[in-house]
């Protein structure tokens, strides 16, 4: 069975390739569900670890549904990761009603060129997961990661059971709150692959800061934080 580490940092990949996981999927920001990462620490991976990588594609949190501009910015983070060396690509994109976008992800798997293309947990807000399963098949994408549309993959397995019956060329990779405690449960079910970070939170500074620099407002599924014209005019008129 090939073991994916999300990976969130240079520390977190070599932590994962020294305890023997087959693949690294490399993002930042895990608490909104990763990002992409930045320039130097895709290179520092590249330099530093052996396995192969696959490279999240997400420009920034919230939904899964790009503008213009964002979509031209995976892009071109794609074409750098084809340029540096990495083995995979990890993305996808929605439409606001929950379906596939079926243009836009194709454009992502053909950019990707003869990089894997794993489709990620966007899959876990379809609305029609077997539907989805097809049109990615036809897309010709080679791993979809799920959680079975619940919080956890072992609250999903039965839906990840009967998608990994369906699939006849995309591979069903478990993905969330999978552990040394649950995994041979997706082994006997006959999934090939699983997907986990392994992460603990460790503490980094001897006491709390005076402040705290996190914001509850700016986590949101539906909601996007944009800066707005009148507020930043506003400000400028008044010191100008």
């Amino acid at each position: 069975m090939l073991v994916e580490v999300c990976a969130n940092s240079l520390e977190s990949a070599l932590v994962a390739e020294h305890a023997g996981a087959d693949r690294i999927e490399l993002c930042s920001e895990l608490a909104v569900g990763g990002l992409t990462p930045s320039y130097g620490l895709l290179k520092a991976v590249k330099e530093q670890v052996s396995i192969p990588v696959h490279v999240l594609i997400r420009p920034r949190s919230s939904d899964f549904t790009y503008s213009d501009d964002e979509f031209t910015i995976m892009m071109t983070d794609i074409a750098l990761c084809k340029e540096l060396g990495f083995d995979g690509i990890v993305s996808g994109v929605l439409m606001k009603d929950f379906t596939l976008d079926v243009e836009r992800t194709r454009k992502l798997k053909l950019a990707a060129d003869d990089l894997k293309f794993t489709f990620h947990r966007a899959f876990d807000w379809v609305v029609d997961p077997f539907k989805t399963l097809k049109q990615l098949e036809h897309i010709h994408v080679n791993y979809i990661l799920s959680s079975g549309q619940q919080k956890s993959a072992y609250l999903g397995i039965d839906l990840l059971a009967s998608l990994n019956n369906q699939s006849v060329t995309v591979q069903i990779m478990p993905g969330s709150g999978i552990n040394s405690e649950n995994v041979a449960m997706f082994k006997e079910n006959g999934f090939n692959a699983v997907h986990l970070s392994g992460t603990s939170m460790i503490k980094s500074l001897p006491k709390s800061p005076l402040i705290s620099m996190n914001s509850s407002n700016f986590l949101s599924d539906d909601y996007l934080a944009v800066t707005q014209l009148e507020n930043i005019k506003s400000v400028v008129t008044k010191v100008k």
